[in-house]
């Protein structure tokens, strides 16, 4: 009898190239995967990975030959059992979620609250890391969805649904340069400051570069920082002057230990974007949870 669970954690160590990551990503310890791998390789009598030091690698005479099979039957099997719950209204599964720290902050947490109310038989995963690693997993099947910060560069395996949230990038201070506060600038101006970015693998670095690019400004950080909220603190303490979305940082305005400064011209509104891995069958879990943005309803994404 076909033991679909042995290919199911075949299936997940060949896609996460590791024991340790599938076994992760499965919630089992990390001997049953191997247990797992050992008792389907004696079933079909052959070797199914070579075990690197950087990895697990499908053999050629084993793995590769199984795994395209593997794939299509765990995908219609997964599709029947969507069809299932979607016809019961009770989605089941799990839902892998990708994104940003900050985005996961601030623009997705109450509705991951919320889902996770409606719908607590959902096991959800969040995925978080910088939107070019969140493209990566989505385009390697880690991931369900992903929230990116655009703009990004056109990729032919990524379908980008719509955009959730604009946000506003604008420079600002704390105390040390009060001097600044109502002052008119000019983005020149700026040069003359320690300006705080985030690094350069970030979309707002990049967007920020661009921008400074297009008018011959060099906006060259005295400090690079991994994070907004390290931004913020460094900020706030007299460091230099930050560049943030607005959004990010409205308690601090609000309470007046930041201030926005007033900087000529402002920089091109950037936004959030909701996306998908192109022509991907989307689960009914995944699509209950896109309705919660009120601009893909179900029996739209059902039509397509």
């Amino acid at each position: 009898m076909v033991n679909l669970e042995l290919y199911k954690v075949f299936y997940t160590v060949a896609r996460c190239g590791s024991l340790t990551k599938a076994a992760e990503e499965l919630y089992i310890s990390q001997p049953a995967v191997s247990q797992a791998i050992k008792q389907l390789e004696n079933q079909l009598g052959t070797p199914l990975f070579k075990r690197l030091h950087k990895g697990m690698e499908l053999t050629a005479q084993g793995g590769e030959v199984i795994i395209g099979d593997v794939d299509k039957a765990l995908s219609l099997l997964g599709g029947v059992e969507d069809k299932l719950a979607e016809l019961r209204g009770s989605p089941a599964g799990s839902l892998r979620i990708g994104a940003s720290e900050t985005i996961f902050q601030y623009i997705l947490s109450d509705r991951i609250v919320e889902y996770h109310r409606m719908y607590p038989q959902v096991k959800i995963e969040l995925i978080e890391d910088i939107t070019p690693r969140i493209v990566d997993a989505l385009r390697s099947d880690r991931c369900d969805v992903g929230f990116l910060n655009l703009p990004i560069a056109l990729d032919s395996d990524i379908s980008l649904l719509d955009s959730i949230q604009l946000l506003d990038d604008v420079f600002v201070a704390g105390k040390e340069y009060e001097a600044l506060k109502g002052k008119e600038l000019s983005v020149w101006d700026l040069q003359k400051y320690p300006l705080i970015l985030l690094d350069q693998t970030t979309v707002s670095r990049a967007s920020i570069l661009h921008f400074g690019e297009s008018l011959g400004v060099d906006f060259s950080p005295a400090i690079e920082v991994d994070s907004w909220g390290f931004m913020k603190q460094l900020v706030e303490r007299g460091m230099g002057i930050g560049c943030i979305p607005r959004q990010y940082a409205e308690r601090r305005l609000r309470e007046g230990t930041l201030f926005e400064l007033k900087v000529s011209p402002s920089l091109p509104p950037r936004s959030v974007g909701m996306a998908v891995l192109k022509n991907a069958s989307l689960p009914f879990a995944l699509k209950l949870f896109m309705k919660q943005f009120g601009s893909i309803p179900i029996a739209e994404t059902e039509e397509q």
